[in-house]
């Protein structure tokens, strides 16, 4: 009987010490796990097309499952990354990014900036901006932001100067101290403006509206000069910057694999710093 209780005294001894270190082990394996899917959020169209041909591609080599959501509006990508339904997005620039930040009371952050589809000036009675005759007509933005663009296209063609003193993210017509032609602005909703084409003399068109509305990039009589600012970034919660499938996302961007297709599905894109 001595002999019985001693043994099963050892066994209850073993099964506890057996109990603490499978605890242990599942504790440290799930403290330890490494993402495995990414879940991608864009809007509907080429930024979407960006991430299922450019960057999926590279994280799925690096053995991540990647999950991409379409959005139709700039507004639910970030919430969904704010309440962590998604894991990164991809549509914004970073003056959008930062507004909406600090009106939504939101911490988000850039991992990189992206090659992005620059604003054009489009036309169907020119053939150059050098043809415009006194008083052309121009549908720009009506938007501060995007008007801006348009205003520095106009001013790096010689077309009009615009104030020095103004921060040229937010320049307005008020800004425009010479127009020599005396060019006409017609300010109106950005959606609008591929088809103003059709009805106006000149037209600023944000590159985003120009592909949804299937025009040509190369077609424009003039592309911006775009500054990174407004170019597009993948953007995530700041809470997981650090995280290693962030340094990922970064890498496949950064890929020779992402630039080769860059470079034969998305001709007119302009291309951050980083790249040149």
């Amino acid at each position: 009987m001595k002999k019985l209780k001693t043994v099963l005294l050892s066994a209850l001894l073993v099964g506890a010490l057996a109990a603490c270190g499978s605890g242990e082990s599942e504790e440290t394996s799930a403290a330890g796990e490494e993402k495995s899917k990414i879940t991608f959020g864009s809007t509907a169209g080429p930024y979407s097309d960006m991430v299922s041909n450019a960057i999926k591609p590279v994280l799925e080599e690096k053995g991540y499952e990647v999950e991409v959501v379409e959005f139709s509006d700039y507004v639910q990508p970030n919430i969904a990354l704010n309440n962590g339904s998604i894991d990164a997005n991809l549509f914004q620039h970073k003056i959008y990014m930062d507004n909406f930040a600090e009106e939504n009371n939101m911490e988000l952050s850039e991992v990189i900036v992206v090659p992005t589809a620059p604003m054009g000036i489009y036309s169907n009675k020119y053939d150059s901006l050098d043809e415009i005759e006194e008083g052309t007509q121009i549908a720009i933005p009506n938007d501060p932001t995007n008007a801006a663009r348009a205003f520095l296209i106009l001013e790096e063609e010689g077309l009009i100067k615009v104030d020095p003193d103004v921060n040229p993210l937010v320049i307005s017509e008020r800004d425009v101290i010479e127009n020599p032609k005396n060019i006409v602005f017609q300010p109106i909703e950005a959606g609008q403006l591929p088809r103003a084409v059709d009805s106006v003399d000149l037209s600023a068109v944000p590159g985003n509206f120009a592909l949804s509305a299937n025009m040509d990039l190369l077609d424009a009589l003039k592309l911006e000069t775009m500054p990174d600012e407004y170019r597009n970034r993948v953007v995530v919660s700041t809470e997981n910057l650090d995280q290693s499938f962030v340094e990922d996302i970064k890498e496949a961007v950064e890929s020779s694999e992402f630039e080769e297709v860059i470079d034969s599905e998305f001709e007119g894109f302009g291309k951050p710093e980083w790249m040149e």
